[in-house]
């Protein structure tokens, strides 16, 4: 998340749900337990959502069940691998 979602708590939810939350303190409020490098590497995962929703099944969702959902978003991930590693 980015500044916008920083409350506490949003925050204590995604602890509870076992995850550590990644987002920054808004400048008024104190600093939480945010390393800095979680934080700088989150444009690599939203990066990869970007590329995956260049696939019209991906971003619109035409699949109705998760599992057919789960089948197309592996599909554009494996050709998303190749296409990065050029083979």
């Amino acid at each position: 998340g980015d500044r916008g979602f920083a409350s506490d708590a949003f925050r204590e939810r995604i602890w509870d749900m076992g995850a550590r939350p990644a987002i920054p303190p808004r400048r008024t409020d104190a600093e939480v337990a945010c390393p800095d490098w979680i934080y700088a590497n989150r444009h690599l995962v939203e990066n990869l959502w970007a590329r995956l929703k260049e696939w019209r099944a991906v971003a619109t969702r035409y699949e109705k069940t998760a599992r057919s959902f789960l089948g197309v978003l592996c599909l554009a991930a494996t050709a998303n691998w190749i296409k990065v590693i050029k083979l």
